[in-house]
């Protein structure tokens, strides 16, 4: 099968792309011991809308155990310490097509954490070796797995890669970290993003601590007890994901009453940090790709 992918729509994600790109690696050169996470992930998003985008989803940075979905909350001093592992992990979008990139940062002072940043980086770059038209989709995350297997590592079983859409960060396919039974193909026309975990245990995430990370999946049933103002900050996201932070402007217990009120209706969805559940390390690297007629492209490269 086809996807049909216009122009507007491609050169937009070109764009997304490379502007993830700069900001990815501004990060890689800014993230040191001492650096607090709120600066690295604001000064991300101002950066991000400086040269004609805006965040896909909040920028979030994830340290050692910890795999994903660490997003500061308003006012948050937590800094980076030497020993870490970091991961740094946002979404651009223009006109609404998401590009997402991560990488990871060996903040320890003997560089204890580079082979499984490397282990990750090189499971990516085996993926992308092999995406195409028709590559059964097991095929690609057995290649992960494969690559971080050797490397001394476990690949992360239960975080996916995705595919990406207007105005949704997550569509099929999945794209697992592993050879999992499915008889999903890359379609010509695909835009996805591949992001493999290792881990120095078992490769297992649970969800642990407080949601910074929202989203408004359906229109809320009963507006009149939503604060208007929050209500309407939300739904300029378009269904994109927000953060807490993002409402620093208003008042905090509107906020808060407007996000519990829209999760009870079931139109709203947390995103709770991710943990390893063994408290061990975990690295994760990621592209954006189109799959096009003439082979694969990478958008945040």
């Amino acid at each position: 099968m086809i996807r049909t992918v216009d122009s507007h729509a491609l050169e937009c994600w070109r764009k997304a792309g490379r502007i993830a790109s700069e900001c990815r690696e501004w990060a890689r050169e800014n993230v040191r011991p001492g650096v607090e996470l709120r600066h690295v992930l604001e000064t991300v998003e101002d950066m991000i809308r400086e040269r004609g985008g805006g965040p896909g989803f909040p920028a979030q940075t994830s340290r050692n155990y910890c795999a994903a979905h660490y997003c500061s909350p308003p006012g948050d001093r937590t800094v980076y310490e030497e020993g870490d592992c970091v991961k740094v992990d946002f979404g651009v979008h223009v006109d609404g097509y998401v590009a997402d990139t991560a990488t990871t940062i060996d903040l320890s002072p003997d560089g204890r954490w580079e082979k499984l940043i490397r282990a990750s980086s090189d499971a990516l770059a085996a993926a992308i070796a092999l995406v195409g038209t028709g590559v059964p989709v097991r095929d690609v995350g057995a290649a992960i797995e494969r690559t971080i297997l050797a490397a001394g590592f476990e690949p992360v079983r239960n975080l996916t890669g995705h595919g990406l859409a207007r105005w949704k960060v997550h569509t099929s396919p999945q794209i697992p970290n592993y050879g999992e039974r499915t008889t999903a193909r890359f379609e010509e026309g695909t835009i996805c993003a591949i992001e493999p975990f290792a881990s120095t245990g078992r490769g297992w995430i649970k969800e642990r601590g407080k949601a910074e990370v929202f989203m408004m999946f359906r229109p809320p049933a009963k507006k009149r007890s939503l604060d208007p103002k929050v209500l309407s900050e939300i739904e300029r996201w378009r269904g994109l994901p927000i953060a807490r932070r993002y409402f620093s402007h208003l008042d905090t217990q509107a906020v808060e009453d407007t996000l519990s009120k829209l999760t009870r209706q079931g139109s709203l969805m947390r995103y709770p940090p991710l943990v390893e559940e063994e408290g061990v390390m975990v690295a994760q690297t990621e592209h954006s790709l189109y799959i096009g007629p003439d082979g694969v492209e990478i958008l945040t490269l």
